[in-house]
Order: C-alpha cells, then sequence, then structure tokens
C-alpha cells in the first residue's frame, strides 16, 4: 500500500515535470522581461520560467506590461559580474535591489539608467571604483551601496544628485577626503560613510545641509572640530566615532540630537558645559580629552538609556546624579577619576543591564543593585570593601560578565570555581576567614538587623551633633573674616560699589556700580548670560584663598563659573590706553587665536578700568615651578595650580613616574616641551596678521595641561596696554631680558621690541631645559666665573669651548642621545646671540629643534 503511494506521488511529479518543460515561456527578444530573463538565466538562478517575466514576484512593470520599472533581487544566490545587455537595457525601471548576492562588478551600461529612483546594491563583492558617470542617476533618491568592496575616491560627480536622500557607502574601501560634491545634494536626510578609509577634512559647507538628519562618519580617518557640525540642526543621530576630530566638544550638541557618539577621538572641553537635551537616548564620549570636575547637567536627559564617558581626563569627582536617569540599560564610567562611595541611589536603575564604574578610586561598601535585568558588571580596580551582598552574589552564575578584582573585598562564597575567582575576584579581595553558604549568611543578617538599626541611629546622632557644631563654628568665623575684609557678597549686589579686593601685596578696585548688570562675554557659550557676579561667586569674591599667583599684569584667581567651566580669572590691574570698545575688541581678537601650543582665552569681563581676561585652567602648573622642582604651594612666579601631577602611561612621552619630582627627567620630554613652545612663538610671530609679539617669554609663562601638552600664555596682552607698559615689561622677568633694553641710557632712543627679543626669551628657556640651571642666582661650575655670571653667559662662553656635554642636567643625561642634547645647547646658543639679526626665527627655531629627532 505505502509502495504504491510512493510510486503515485513520482508518477505525478514527474508528468508535472514534463508539462512544465513543455509549457516554459520565451519572452520577446530585446524586450524588458527578455532582460531580467536572460540576466536570471547567467547568472545562475531561474525564476518560474513557465510564467512571464512581469508577473513574477520580484519584478514590477508598468501598467502596460511592456516595461520593468521595478526589480527585487534580494538574496537570490546571483554571483558573479553583472553582464552587457540585461539590467542596463532597462530604461524606465526606478528601482532595483539586487542586495545579499555574490555579485562582483557591474556592466558599461549600467551607468544610462536615468530613471532610478531607488538604488540598493549592498552586501555584495563589488570590488571596483565608483566611476565619475554615478551622475548620470539624476533622479535618484536613495543610493545603497554598504557592505562591498568598492575603492578609489567618490567622484564629485555625486553633485548632480539633486534628488539624494540616502547614501549609504559604509564597509568599503573608499578612501581620500570625503567629496566636496555632497555639499549640493540639499534633500540628503541620512549619510553613512562609515567603516572606509575617508581622510582629510569635511568639506566647507558640509554643515549647511538643511534636511540632514542621521550622520554616520565612524571608523575613517576624518579630522576637524565639533563646530563643523554645530549648524546642522535637523540632525537627530550623529555617529563619528573612532576619527581624528578635535577641539570642544560643546559646540555639538542641540535639542534634536537623539543618539550621539563622539567616542575614540580627541575632543578636549568640558561635559559640564553641554546642554543635554531631553530627546537623548544614546551618548558615548568614552576615550577622548574631556576635562572637568563634573559631568554637566544630565537632567533634561530623562530619556538617556546608553552613556559611556569612560576613558577621559576628569578631575577627581564623585558618580554622577542620577535621579533622572531611570530609563538607563547601558552604564560606563570606567577611568573617570571617581571618588567616593557608589551610594544606594544606583538602585534606582531599574532597566539597567550594564553597570561598569571599574578603574577608579571608589571606596566604601558595594550597595544593593536593581539586579532584575543586569547583566554585565564591573567594578574591578578600585578601593571598595566589606563583603560582597548576598543578593548580588546569587545573581552572579545567571549574568553574562562580572569582575570584582583588585579590590579589599571579601569573599564569603566557596560555590565559585578556582577559575572563576581567578578572573572575576584576582588581586587583593581578602578571604572569608570562615567559607560559609549564603544562606547561613543571610539568617545572620536577619539576627543582627535590629542590633544594626540601633548602632546606625547612634552613628547618625554623633555625626548630626558633629557637624552643628562644625557649622556654628564655621559660620562664626566666616562672619568675623566678612567683618575685617568688607561686606557679604550678597550686600554689595545689593549695595552699589566700587568692589575693593586685597592681594598678597596690592590692593586693586572694579569700579562696578551693581555686579549683576556687568557682563561676563564666554565665546563658547554666547547665549549665556553670566555677569561680574558669576566671577565674584566663582572665586569666592576674589578671595586670597582661590589667588594663584600675582604676575606682572595682576593676579591670577582660580574658579569655576556655574556649569562648572574650570577657569583661570586674570585681573590686568595695569590702566589700560584702551577704551572699553578697543579693549573688548582686542579681547574678541585674542579670542580667535587658536593652537594646540596656546592656553586658550576662554572669556573676559570689562569690569571699570580693570579689563578682566578668563583662561582654560592649565591643571598641570608652570614649567619653572616643575623644573627646578619648587614646591607647589611656593609659587614664586606666575603659577595657575596647585594640583599633583596625574600622568596617563599611555600619552606617548615615556613617562612612567608620577609626580613633580620625576616628570622631568627624560630628554624626549624636555624636547617636546622645547619643540610646543617653540611652535607656539612661531605660530604668533608667523601664523598670525599682523605678527604677535609676546614680549615677555619665560618658563612660568609655559603651561602644562591635562594632557602634558606645553601651553604658552599671556600672548597679546601688552598691547591692551598700549606703549606706557612697554618699558615695565622690558625691564621685568630678570634673567629674560635681552641685552638690547639692559642698562640703555636714559637719554637713549628705546629699542624696538621685534620677535628676536621672543627669540632671545626662548633660547633662555631653552638652556634651562637642558641644564635644569635657572637664568639668574643659581650654581654655574667655572673656573672664572664672577658673580654676574648668569646662565646664559656660563653657557655661551662654555659652548664656544666645545664644552657643551659637561653642563647636561644630570637629571636626564643618560635618556637620550647626548648629541642631541649639545646640538640643542648650541640653538639656544644662537637664540641667545647679542645681537638680534644673529638670532633666528622662530620657524628655523622650529625646524632645527625637529632636525634634532634625526640624530
Amino acid at each position: 500500500m505505502g509502495f504504491s503511494f510512493i510510486g503515485s506521488v513520482l508518477f505525478l511529479a514527474l508528468l508535472f515535470r514534463s508539462n512544465f518543460g513543455q509549457q516554459q515561456y520565451e519572452p520577446i527578444p530585446n524586450t524588458d522581461e527578455y532582460f531580467v530573463y536572460d540576466l536570471f538565466q547567467k547568472m545562475g538562478h531561474v525564476y518560474n520560467v513557465s510564467a512571464p517575466v512581469c508577473s513574477w514576484q520580484v519584478v514590477v512593470c508598468d501598467a502596460n506590461q511592456e516595461n520593468v520599472i521595478g526589480l527585487s533581487g534580494a538574496s537570490l544566490g546571483l554571483f558573479g559580474s553583472i553582464p552587457d545587455n540585461t539590467i542596463g537595457k532597462l530604461t524606465k525601471i526606478q528601482s532595483l535591489d539586487l542586495s545579499n548576492n555574490q555579485i562582483t562588478s557591474l556592466p558599461n551600461d549600467f551607468w544610462s539608467l536615468n530613471s532610478l529612483k531607488s538604488l540598493n546594491l549592498s552586501n555584495n563583492k563589488i570590488s571596483m571604483s565608483l566611476p565619475s558617470n554615478v551622475g548620470n542617476f539624476g533622479s535618484l533618491e536613495r543610493l545603497d551601496l554598504s557592505g562591498n568592496e568598492f575603492s578609489g575616491s567618490v567622484p564629485d560627480s555625486i553633485s548632480s544628485l539633486n534628488s539624494l536622500q540616502v547614501i549609504n557607502l559604509k564597509g568599503n574601501r573608499f578612501e581620500s577626503t570625503v567629496p566636496l560634491g555632497i555639499i549640493s545634494c540639499r534633500s540628503l536626510t541620512f549619510i553613512d560613510f562609515s567603516s572606509n578609509k575617508f581622510n582629510g577634512v569635511l568639506p566647507n559647507g558640509f554643515d549647511s545641509l538643511p534636511k540632514l538628519k542621521s550622520l554616520n562618519l565612524a571608523g575613517n580617518e576624518v579630522g576637524g572640530k565639533g563646530s563643523d557640525f554645530a549648524k546642522l540642526g535637523s540632525l537627530t543621530y550623529l555617529n563619528i566615532s573612532k576619527n581624528h576630530f578635535q577641539g570642544s566638544v560643546v559646540e555639538i550638541f542641540h535639542e534634536l540630537l537623539e543618539v550621539v557618539d563622539l567616542s575614540s577621538n580627541r575632543f578636549e572641553g568640558h561635559v559640564s558645559q553641554v546642554n543635554f537635551g531631553s530627546r537623548l537616548v544614546y551618548l558615548d564620549l568614552s576615550d577622548n580629552d574631556i576635562s572637568g570636575e563634573s559631568f554637566g547637567d544630565l537632567s533634561q536627559a530623562h530619556n538617556l538609556k546608553h552613556l559611556n564617558l569612560a576613558k577621559n581626563r576628569f578631575l577627581e569627582q564623585r558618580l554622577i546624579k542620577i535621579d533622572s536617569l531611570r530609563s538607563l540599560e547601558y552604564l560606563n564610567l570606567s577611568s573617570t577619576n571617581l571618588v567616593g562611595g557608589i551610594g544606594n541611589e544606583i538602585a534606582l536603575l531599574t532597566h539597567l543591564k550594564t553597570l561598569d564604574l571599574s578603574s577608579n578610586h571608589l571606596t566604601g561598601k558595594i550597595p544593593l543593585l536593581s539586579l532584575q535585568k543586569l547583566q554585565s558588571l564591573d567594578l574591578s580596580f578600585n578601593n571598595l570593601t566589606g563583603e560582597i551582598p548576598i543578593v548580588i552574589l546569587k545573581k552572579l552564575p545567571w549574568m553574562e560578565r562580572y569582575n570584582f578584582s583588585y579590590n579589599n573585598l571579601t569573599l564569603c562564597d566557596s560555590a565559585f570555581s578556582p577559575e572563576t575567582l581567578q578572573s572575576a575576584f584576582f588581586g587583593s579581595t581578602n578571604s572569608c576567614p570562615i567559607a560559609v553558604n549564603p544562606t547561613s549568611l543571610k539568617e545572620k543578617t536577619r539576627k543582627h538587623k535590629g542590633l544594626e538599626l540601633a548602632l546606625v541611629l547612634t552613628v547618625s546622632i554623633i555625626f548630626l551633633l558633629g557637624a552643628l557644631l562644625f557649622c556654628a563654628f564655621g559660620c562664626r568665623k566666616k562672619t568675623t573674616m566678612w567683618a575685617v575684609k568688607q561686606d557679604s557678597y550678597k550686600e554689595e549686589q545689593v549695595i552699589s560699589g566700587p568692589f575693593s579686593f586685597q592681594t598678597d601685596s596690592t590692593t586693586w578696585v572694579a569700579d562696578v556700580k551693581v555686579a549683576t548688570l556687568v557682563p561676563v562675554v564666554i565665546f563658547e557659550k554666547p547665549l549665556l548670560n553670566f555677569t561680574f557676579s558669576d566671577l565674584l561667586s566663582a572665586t569666592s569674591n576674589f578671595d586670597r584663598g582661590t589667588l594663584l599667583a600675582e604676575g606682572r599684569f595682576g593676579p591670577v584667581y582660580r574658579g569655576f563659573l556655574p556649569g562648572g567651566i574650570h577657569v583661570a580669572v586674570k585681573v590686568l590691574v595695569h590702566g589700560s590706553t584702551m577704551t572699553d570698545q578697543e579693549a573688548a575688541r582686542e579681547l574678541e581678537y585674542l579670542g580667535r587665536i587658536k593652537h594646540p601650543n596656546l592656553v586658550p582665552l576662554t572669556g573676559y569681563c570689562l569690569a571699570g578700568e580693570q579689563r578682566i581676561a578668563i583662561y582654560d585652567y592649565m591643571e598641570n602648573g608652570n614649567l619653572h615651578n616643575l623644573l627646578h622642582d619648587l614646591p607647589l604651594g611656593v609659587q614664586t612666579t606666575e603659577d595657575w595650580t596647585s594640583d599633583t601631577w596625574e600622568v596617563d602611561e599611555s600619552n606617548g612621552n615615556g613617562i612612567q613616574n608620577v609626580g613633580s619630582e620625576g616628570l622631568l627627567t627624560t630628554w624626549r620630554f624636555r624636547h617636546k616641551i622645547a619643540l610646543g613652545t617653540a611652535r607656539a612663538l612661531a605660530f604668533l610671530h608667523h601664523g598670525c596678521s599682523p605678527p604677535i609679539i609676546h614680549r615677555d617669554v619665560k618658563a612660568s609663562s609655559v603651561y602644562l595641561d591635562y594632557s602634558l601638552e606645553p601651553r604658552l600664555s599671556d600672548f597679546g596682552l601688552s598691547k591692551i596696554f598700549g606703549n606706557d607698559l612697554e618699558d615695565e615689561i622690558t625691564r621685568g622677568s630678570h634673567g629674560y631680558i635681552p641685552p638690547e633694553f639692559q642698562n640703555r641710557d636714559g637719554n637713549s632712543s628705546p629699542y624696538v621690541i621685534t620677535p628676536k627679543s621672543d627669540v632671545y626669551g626662548f633660547g633662555v628657556i631653552l638652556l634651562e631645559l637642558i641644564t635644569g640651571k635657572k637664568p639668574v642666582e643659581d650654581e654655574y661650575p667655572d673656573d672664572n666665573s664672577s658673580k654676574d655670571l648668569n646662565l646664559v653667559s656660563w653657557v655661551r662662553g662654555l659652548v664656544r669651548k666645545n664644552q657643551g656635554s659637561q653642563i647636561i642636567d644630570p637629571k636626564i643625561r643618560g635618556t637620550g642621545a647626548e648629541t642631541q642634547m649639545v646640538e640643542a645647547l648650541k640653538i639656544g646658543y644662537l637664540c641667545t646671540a647679542d645681537l638680534p639679526a644673529k638670532r633666528p626665527s622662530m620657524q628655523q627655531v622650529v625646524g632645527l629643534l625637529k632636525d634634532l629627532e634625526q640624530l
């Protein structure tokens, strides 16, 4: 019975196959149906040849069933080259989808399909360059070439695609720069150029695409600044990760953004200045150079699900406030310099799937976490103590990943295998004195719950009493201090000025009637309404406790403007010969001068006769204090910081030692400082129009930022005071004054300041870096030493005798090629020539210092 049934089925199948063969459909030659049929036949796919092509599910024909206007050949196993005289003959086709096949190349007649509106060739193996006649697709609205092997550059003829709305070139081998022609495609809403080899910078006008909503440039080598995206007001998705973008991160953000990935670039600035919109869902700023003491105000980002701020250069800070971040599913704050405890409020994140707080300075116990959805937990490399909560231990076997290594935790569960203990609890984790079962720990916890509650209440009362006593004493002390100094800041805002402030050596006055009516200009935040009252608050009313130094132009204070903007506030106390309008124009001009080796001017305030310059705060102090081993609290020269040094071993400087004593013990790093400072001066002299002469180049004017990059400060300030300050400037900075300004006869005409006076000051800095000696009043071993000997005369005398190798700083001897150090002394010799005409230009100095690397 079964055999007869099977035989009948086979017979019917053979009969059907015979009839099918007899009724095979033959399309008319040189018609659209014929071209499609021929395409499938030659590329290894036969699609229901018994029926007319226009009836195939993958084909769409016009109303007359004559012209093919749509072809959806995705995932049909097509392989090899598309033959000529097939697709290229479909003159009326509007939509073509051949994605997810094995196509290797396109025919020459392919580019004549000028009726195409949608083209999808993604996920094939097409290996060729994109020809310029892609511009023939004048009606094209959607272009997807992703996941192929296209190479070369994208032709600028793409500018002809005026109707283009979507372009996807992801995952190819395109190189060269982002095509200039893209800025002509004004209808674009979606661009994906990720995972290619694009380089250079974005073309001018790229930020003028009015409808662009989604932009993905991830995984290329494109450079630029955050301001390149500032005008893309319709943008909701931005991914420029793994590129070379730099500058301030602040300029990128606006209200419409939903997804932002800026990871693995070189962005700087303070996150506290960023305005995170309420629509933000995904934010990744990891692996950049973002600094500051605060993660910023995330209270508006209540829809945020993904937050990654790992591997930046934040100052020490506590865990971010998470009250309004209840939607978070992913939180990565590893390597963000967190201090203090984690806090019980972390349990409010009930949607959390991933939590990474590793490589910080967290202390205290691990709090209870919301474990309902948590699948990845990393608390390694901290200073956490105590026992891991039982409920967390019981959850671990069901999690995808967890790590508690390198803490001071006590592990009281013997259920983990030796392999797990090595991978997830390795390092300083303490073993429990008696390994016990988690269930017994739970019972023990219940028994002592009442005792613990009583203990907590007792400790709380003690702390409360202590806090009340501290507040009473502090308020009394503060009231006394203000009574001696002046009225309270709050009263000063109500009572008219002028305001008077004392420094260690003088008193300066801000002739301001009402503090809230005097504006403060912050260049990167022009819409923020900062006033002189904010400066008062930021500096504790210009209190001596915030005074960093008293430089030639006036005192410098450390402060935090609203939003956590960390600044150095320099009060230019000398009377300016400029009007307010002229001073404002000059400060605005200086604010536009940007260079990686200049301390950027952040903003300014005109407070009566005082011009107040606001700079980015330089976390790592100045070269003079560091080079000559001055204690960080002793600020005999202008110093903006009292912080300790923190050096990242990945900074490429070859520096392993953390701390001021060991930072400058390598020639490589000292050479880097010299070259960076020289580049800054060369930019001022040769890259600015008109050239800017610094007039006071010295070691204490060279600062090191968080990345240990040298930055020159105080450029351009002397111009604000006019010629009245010139004599004072040339008389100052003992040891750096060029010979042409020394011992001048009062009746002689004043020497005209030129860039060569800056060259002399730089030469002195270079000699300091090589010898480790101060410019004056140091020990200069010499058989014929005199009491008038200084660094320049000492070094120049020995260089003339070819004895330069004897005076290399012992701290750096052996850390680099001695020939480089000796040649660097000769560069310093040239820079400190008595006659200005014999000194090289700073451009030449940069070239000479770079040439040292080849020795």
